[in-house]
C-alpha cells in the first residue's frame, strides 16, 4: 500500500508539471493552431528567471527576505515570458497564421537560438535553485512522505487551471478569444480587434510556460535543454485530450503522468516512455480527434 500511495503521488506530481506546461500549448496550439516548437524554451526562460531572482534576493536583500524570492520569481517569470511571447508573436508568428509547417520550422529555429543564447549567458553547465525554507522537507503519513515542493507545485497548477478556466469561460476577453479562434471574419465584423486578441492569447500561453519553468526549477538542475524534457509529453497531452479542449488537456496529462509513473515503477524510465507512446498511438488510431472533439458548424458541414 505504501508503494502504491508513493507511486500515485509521484504520478500526480508528474501530471501537474505536464499539465502546467500543457496549459500554454492548449492555448497556442489548441486554440490558435500555431505549432510553437519554442514553447519548451519559454519553460527554460521561466526556470532561469527563477534562478536570477534567487540571486538578486541573495545579493541585494536581507537574508530574512530570501524565502520570499520564489513568489517574486513567479511574477517575474510570467512577466518576462509574457513580454517575450508578445514580441515573438508580433515579429514572427503573426506572419505565419494558417501555415502550420512554416510556423513549425520558424519556431524550431527560434528554439535553437534561445538554447544557444542560454548556453552563452549561463554556461553549458547547469545551475541550481535553492528551495525556500517553507518548501524544504515534507509531511510523513503512515510511512509515505509527501514533499512540500511537490505539494506546492500541485497547488500552483490548480490555481493556474482556475485562472485559465476563468479567463476562457468567464471573462469578456475569453469570449473574444474563442470567437476569433472559431470564426475570425465574423468576430471582426462584430468589432473585435483580432490582432490584439491574437497577441494577448499567444502571450498568455507563453507566460504559462514561464510559470511551468518556476516549478521545474524546484525539481532539479537548470540548463538550456530543460524545457525539452517536458515539451514532447505536453504536445501529446494536448493532442490526446482533444485539440482546443481544456478538460481534455487535463485528462491527457493525467493519462501520460500516471501511466508513465505506473510503468516506471515496475520497469525503467525508457520502457515507460515507450509504453506511454504506444498507448497514445493506439488510442489515436481509434479516435484521431482525441478524447474530446470540438464540434462547430464548420466541422459538421
Amino acid at each position: 500500500m505504501t508503494l502504491f500511495i508513493n507511486a500515485a503521488f509521484n504520478g500526480l506530481s508528474l501530471t501537474s508539471i505536464i499539465l502546467l506546461t500543457s496549459l500554454g500549448l492548449a492555448i497556442t496550439f489548441g486554440l490558435m493552431r500555431v505549432i510553437n516548437m519554442a514553447h519548451g524554451e519559454f519553460v527554460m526562460i521561466g526556470a532561469y528567471m527563477t534562478y536570477l531572482t534567487q540571486q538578486f534576493f541573495a545579493d541585494f536583500l536581507p537574508k530574512s527576505l530570501f524565502s520570499g524570492y520564489y513568489f517574486a520569481a513567479l511574477v517575474v517569470a510570467f512577466a518576462v515570458t509574457f513580454a517575450l511571447g508578445s514580441l515573438m508573436e508580433r515579429a514572427i508568428v503573426s506572419r505565419l497564421y494558417g501555415r502550420e509547417i512554416d510556423s513549425l520550422l520558424a519556431t524550431s529555429g527560434i528554439s535553437l537560438v534561445l538554447q544557444q543564447a542560454a548556453r552563452n549567458i549561463f554556461g553549458a553547465q547547469g545551475v541550481n535553485v535553492t528551495a525556500p525554507s517553507f518548501l524544504k522537507g515534507g509531511v510523513t503519513v503512515g510511512g509515505c512522505t509527501f514533499s512540500y515542493n511537490r505539494l506546492f507545485i500541485i497547488l500552483l497548477v490548480a490555481l493556474a487551471m482556475f485562472g485559465v478556466w476563468f479567463v476562457l469561460y468567464r471573462s469578456n476577453f475569453g469570449k473574444q478569444m474563442r470567437a476569433v479562434m472559431q470564426n475570425r471574419p465574423m468576430a471582426q465584423c462584430m468589432g473585435i480587434n483580432s490582432r490584439r486578441v491574437d497577441n494577448i492569447t499567444f502571450s498568455i500561453g507563453s507566460g504559462l510556460a514561464g510559470l511551468a519553468g518556476c516549478s521545474v526549477a524546484l525539481l532539479g538542475s537548470i540548463d538550456a535543454a530543460v524545457g525539452q524534457n517536458y515539451i514532447v509529453n505536453s504536445f501529446m497531452a494536448v493532442v490526446l485530450g482533444g485539440v482546443g479542449k481544456l478538460l481534455g488537456t487535463v485528462l491527457g496529462s493525467s493519462i501520460i503522468g500516471f501511466a508513465g509513473i505506473g510503468v516506471e515503477s515496475f520497469t525503467s524510465s525508457s520502457i515507460a516512455k515507450a509504453v506511454v507512446l504506444l498507448i497514445i498511438i493506439l488510442f489515436l488510431q481509434k479516435k484521431p480527434q482525441g478524447l474530446f472533439a470540438i464540434r462547430t458548424r464548420t466541422l459538421d458541414e
